[in-house]
């Protein structure tokens, strides 16, 4: 499964059970942000045991995106599977703050935000 835009891509490799993003997301609200939000929940439904997303080369997510992950996230937590592990850059500003609060959402979120370079 993949989403491949000017501005973005995003790809799940099934035998890893992990979703890139690379880019910058900055669609218009939960409309545009819907073939995203669909191939994540695509992903979780194929029930890896762990799901990653790696977000360390998405270098822009807007507040809608955000909310789209949150949502997901809690989608997540209430099926009780799989478990989530966030794979993010500290030298990307947004997701030094952002991605904390989906730990908040999901208490067992593993955050794994690597250093700059």
């Amino acid at each position: 499964m993949e989403i491949l835009a000017e501005e973005y891509q995003i790809q799940y490799d099934a035998a890893s059970g992990t979703v890139r993003c690379q880019g910058s997301l900055r669609l218009a609200g939960t409309e545009e942000y819907a073939p995203v939000a669909k191939l994540l929940i695509d992903a979780a439904g194929q029930q890896p045991e762990t799901m990653k997303l790696d977000l360390r080369q998405l270098q822009f997510l807007n507040s809608s995106g955000i909310n789209m992950l949150s949502k997901f996230i809690v989608r997540v937590r209430q099926q009780g599977k799989p478990q989530i592990t966030v794979l993010g850059s500290k030298g990307i500003p947004w997701q030094g703050k952002s991605l904390k609060n989906l730990q908040r959402l999901m208490p067992s979120l593993v955050l794994e935000l690597e250093e700059e370079g």
